[in-house]
């Protein structure tokens, strides 16, 4: 089974750049291989979302590594965090 695992965070005032910079230089725990993919974006209200797949056979319940909270002083609020599993993927397909 394939599983999401979406970890967001809002900076605190002023400090979006380095949320993003601090999310970017995070290495999972654990000294697993990795997962399938690792993507990160940035959304306003200086927010940070860290979108990481996994293929696992335990599904939504596995041990996966997932990223830390940063130091409450670089944030608004706690980190929010949520599991997928996915249930459909369609590749776009580019027309020349």
């Amino acid at each position: 089974m394939r599983v999401t695992l979406m970890w967001e965070a809002r900076a605190a005032e002023g400090r979006g750049d380095e949320l993003l910079a601090w999310a970017r230089a995070q290495e999972l725990p654990g000294g697993t291989a990795g997962p399938l993919r690792r993507e990160t974006f940035t959304a306003p209200q200086d927010r940070v979302l860290v979108l990481t797949w996994w293929e696992t056979a335990e599904g939504l319940d596995a041990e996966l590594p997932e990223l830390p909270e940063p130091e409450a002083a670089l944030l608004t609020r706690p980190v929010h965090r949520w599991r997928f599993a996915s249930v459909e993927s369609v590749e776009s397909v580019e027309s020349p």
